[in-house]
Formats: structure tokens, sequence, C-alpha cells
């Protein structure tokens, strides 16, 4: 009797290890089809992850290349670029109303940092997930309809060891590129207030976060103090160019008794400086 209960327990158990690596083995493509479908209408602009592996013995994705593109009108490639993104999720809430991730970890992030006129990428960015979060929807493909009930609860939100860069030659300011730190971010407990947030919430909360840390004084002090040397500053890559490149012009046409050439030679100059900015 002793003997059948045991082949009965060790049939449960495989049965169970079965359901469990069907389930994990399933997880990477329902991941990698929620951000590259849901993603790009939060942002508006292009969003994707390569690939999505699952670890069975953990029960851990690794979301490998993502991708975050720059709006319209900003000269960089990218927004930002993570080598990897490890998520885990409670399996237990796939199939419910609010699925809950246990802890999303960001390693390395490398974040392209764009001024343009009186604002930058990450701040459009923002905005642009701001009005999707309030609009209440993302999409209206079939799939998205599906789950429009879905809601998130991140219990663990970590980003570490990231960069901030400043692409110089954006600001035609040479090839150099600018980089400093980026300080470190820990959420918790996104969406358990309300029961669950919709993705664009979450998004919403988390990119607030990370646009926080972008314009922080840790890093903003540190890239004006690298920029003292090329003779510019994070302002006058935004709103003050323009400003001074007329205060640049009028003292030249001061010193040359307002010669037309140097007058027409400056407006031209700036003209494709401030072109280059994105100042009217």
């Amino acid at each position: 009797m002793k003997k059948w209960i045991f082949i009965g327990l060790g049939a449960i158990v495989v049965i169970i290890a079965i359901i469990v690596i069907v389930g994990l083995s399933n997880l990477g493509p329902i991941i990698k089809q929620a951000v590259n479908t849901y993603g790009p209408e939060i942002t508006k602009t292009q969003l994707s992850v390569d690939d999505v592996g699952i670890s069975i013995f953990s029960a851990e994705a690794k979301i490998k290349k993502f991708f975050l593109g720059n709006p319209e009108g900003f000269k960089t490639p990218s927004a930002m670029k993570v080598g990897s993104v490890f998520v885990n999720v409670d399996e237990g809430s796939l199939k419910s109303d609010t699925i809950v991730i246990d802890r999303i970890e960001v390693k390395s992030p490398e974040i392209t940092y764009e001024k343009k006129g009186k604002t930058d990428n990450f701040n459009t960015i923002l905005n642009n997930v701001k009005g999707s979060a309030g609009s209440g929807k993302s999409s209206k493909t079939e799939s998205e309809k599906q789950d429009a009930g879905k809601k998130l609860i991140i219990r663990n939100f970590v980003v570490t060891s990231g960069k901030v860069n400043l692409a110089m030659s954006v600001y035609g300011l040479g090839d150099k590129e600018l980089s400093v730190p980026l300080p470190d971010i820990h959420l918790k407990d996104i969406g358990k207030e309300k029961k669950g947030a919709s993705p664009a919430e979450a998004f919403q909360e988390i990119f607030a976060a990370l646009y926080g840390k972008i314009t922080s004084p840790a890093v903003t002090d540190a890239l004006n103090q690298s920029l003292k040397s090329l003779g510019a500053s994070l302002d006058t890559l935004g709103k003050g160019t323009k400003k001074q490149l007329e205060d640049v012009t009028q003292k030249a046409k001061d010193m040359t008794g307002g010669s037309d050439k140097v007058e027409e030679g400056l407006k031209d100059v700036g003209k494709k400086v401030k072109g280059i900015l994105g100042n009217d």
C-alpha cells in the first residue's frame, strides 16, 4: 500500500513539474507580445524587445535588448537601450484580472538625454505616456480589446548601474559624448493602492521616476561640469541658446560697424545652430 502511495505522489510531482514547465515556456511570448504591442502605443515612439528567455528553475524572465526610440524631431536614434531586464512574475496571477510582478530589475541602462528648445526627449515621451494613461486605453487592436481589463501590481522596480549620455554632435560641439552615472532607482508596490494599475499608468509612474533621476542635480550638475570645458551648459543647449546667439550677433555688429557681410554670415550661422537645437 505504501509503495502505491509513493508512486502516486511521484506521479503528482511529475504532473506539477510538467505544468510548471509548460506555463513558463508560454510566459516568454506573453511578455514579448505585451511589450511590443502595448509599448509603442503608450510612448508614441519605437519600443521593442528582441527576445524573452525563461529560466525554468527560478521562474525568472530575461528580456533581451530593450529599445526605446526617440520622438519625432529629435536627432539621436534612441532614448534608452538596455541589454537585459529581469522579471519575476507571480504565475498564479496570469489568468486573473490583476497580474502581479514580484520584481523588475533593469541593469545598466544606457540613456541618451537630448535637449530641444524648451523641452527634451524624455519630457516629450513622459507627456505621451501621460496622455495614454489619461485616455484609459493604449490601442484598438483585437488582442488589446481582449485584455482591456488587465491591471498590474509591481512589487519592486529596480534600476542599477545606469548612465546618462549627452551627444555633443547634435549641438555642433564636436563628436564627443559626455556620460555621467544615473542614480539607482527602487520603486515599491506600483498599482497596489488602486488594486491594480493599467499598463499605461504603471509605465507613467516608472517613467516619471526615471525622468526625475535624469534631471536631478546629481546628473545635471555633473553634465554641466563637463560642459564647462566646451563653453556651454544644459541651459545653452536649450532655451538660452537663442538669446546668446542674438547677443553674439549684436556684439559683432557693434565691433564691425554693422558690416552687411559679417551680419549676414552670423545670421546664417545662427540659423544653422538654432535649427540643430530646435529653437524657434
